[in-house]
């Protein structure tokens, strides 16, 4: 397990969001259920970031906005940051739409089946079931079973989790959000970030499940 080194192979898959992927290089991933943002909250948050973007010589539209912006001045980055990327997840943990996974018997759902292959298909360092949302950093063993793998848990939490509602249809949504770990230091901050979102969203026990590896600990 790895923090990013450009100087060894890695692979960069276009979807409607770019997912950069290397080898054994702990990624922090993150999906929202598809209710987790209302949206007029999300049509002022696009259009400030696609003017932020332009202002600094990047096109929203374009396909690799992320990697653009990756290649900005550290400071540049530190301001989209503060100014957009913690607005976005302060968005996530004002707890909007049915926050099913508030429910422990269905984030139990969505724990297992994080870990059911750990240690196998992938290595999971941590992660946290929100009412709306899952943070996670994971590492795998090759480029294209980062895509693969998340298919596939999302599939399957989905499919059991519409089951016990007694429902069909959309539940996450499409494109989830993930980010190669750069540096040591940025993985102990994502750790510390997994580790208190439940405080930060002023969340009870039993309304998340939170899992870390270090200390072997898995509670709500």
């Amino acid at each position: 397990m790895q923090t990013f080194d450009p100087n060894q192979e890695f692979a960069v898959f276009e979807r409607r969001l770019p997912h950069w992927s290397q080898a054994g290089t702990v990624t922090f991933i993150t999906w929202r259920t598809w209710d987790s943002i209302p949206e007029k909250v999300l049509r002022g948050w696009q259009k400030d970031r696609d003017a932020w973007l332009q202002q600094h010589g990047i096109n929203p539209n374009a396909a690799n906005w992320t990697r653009q912006l990756d290649q900005l001045d550290a400071k540049l980055v530190q301001e989209f940051k503060r100014l957009l990327s913690d607005r976005w997840n302060d968005n996530l943990d004002a707890c909007h739409g049915a926050c099913v996974l508030r429910r422990p018997e269905l984030s139990k759902i969505a724990a297992d089946s994080l870990l059911y292959f750990d240690g196998d298909r992938y290595e999971i360092t941590d992660f946290v079931v929100m009412p709306n949302h899952v943070h996670i950093l994971v590492a795998f063993p090759d480029e294209r079973t980062l895509l693969a793998q998340c298919e596939s848990w999302k599939h399957f939490i989905a499919t059991n989790i519409n089951r016990s509602l007694g429902r069909k249809g959309r539940f996450w949504q499409q494109d989830g959000f993930d980010h190669l770990v750069r540096s040591a230091a940025q993985f102990e901050y994502l750790q510390r970030y997994i580790a208190d979102n439940p405080k930060r969203a002023n969340l009870a026990v039993g309304e998340y499940v939170y899992y870390s590896k270090a200390n072997s600990s898995r509670g709500a």
